[in-house]
């Protein structure tokens, strides 16, 4: 029986799936204060940068991956204008309705689209942008979610990556320690849920450092694979391009 991790659990794939789920379920009406309080706002500044590297143009296509609350669907559709589009997707229902209504309280209509990274219900080629902003974490299966956004994408187009990574060393007991103390009370205070931001703390420690993500991209066909460290390595965006 294969298994995957959860945190610093191994469960099965079947057993992820629904814990994940459980997780933003749980936090789903709180996500946007506890970024704020966790990141101390850094997370908009990290999301704004993503959305400049990423060179959008008017008329442009984009899906946004795990897009949760909305923030990156926003940015982006600043971006393209009223001739683009811009998708948002996430496969957690409780997310995906509150990225929809802040969109509309925004006055932007973004279409919504529950579905799973692993297995895209788009056609091929059909995308200019393809991003995913601090979810790729939580796919059980990495591999098979970049192989569907290097198969939706237009030739000319890039992924974007944006997740948590691995801190420059020096600052790596300090940062353990805000993650596996002050995580979890905060989440306990103000979510009413520990062990969701404490599963936080854990997957980020699971999840491959810059260079082993890159290699995955190549591997799943992405060109000229670069990454950019933010806020030292707290954060990296990862670029892949189609050619």
């Amino acid at each position: 029986m294969s298994t995957t991790d959860f945190g610093y659990q191994e469960v099965s794939p079947e057993e992820k799936g629904r814990r994940v789920r459980g997780v933003f379920d749980s936090v789903a009406s709180r996500y946007d204060l506890m970024n704020d309080l966790m990141s101390a706002g850094m997370h908009r500044w990290w999301k704004r940068y993503a959305c400049g590297v990423a060179h959008l143009r008017q008329g442009d296509r984009v899906l946004d991956l795990a897009g949760g609350t909305g923030d990156m669907a926003r940015l982006f559709a600043r971006e393209v204008g009223p001739t683009g589009a811009v998708v948002l997707s996430d496969i957690n229902g409780a997310m995906l309705a509150q990225g929809r209504d802040k969109l509309l309280d925004a006055g932007l209509h973004v279409p919504a689209v529950q579905c799973d990274a692993e297995s895209l219900p788009f056609p091929g080629a059909t995308f200019d942008r393809v991003t995913i902003a601090f979810g790729l974490r939580n796919v059980t299966y990495k591999e098979r979610a970049l192989r569907e956004m290097r198969r939706v994408l237009r030739p000319g187009g890039a992924a974007l990556v944006l997740e948590f990574s691995r801190v420059w060393e020096p600052l790596a007991p300090l940062y353990d320690w805000y993650s596996f103390n002050v995580l979890p009370l905060l989440g306990r205070l103000v979510a009413g849920d520990a062990d969701s931001y404490r599963y936080l703390a854990e997957s980020i420690r699971r999840h491959p450092d810059q260079p082993t993500l890159s290699s995955m991209m190549e591997q799943a066909g992405f060109e000229a694979v670069e990454y950019h460290n933010l806020s030292a390595g707290v954060v990296a965006l990862h670029i892949g391009r189609v050619y």
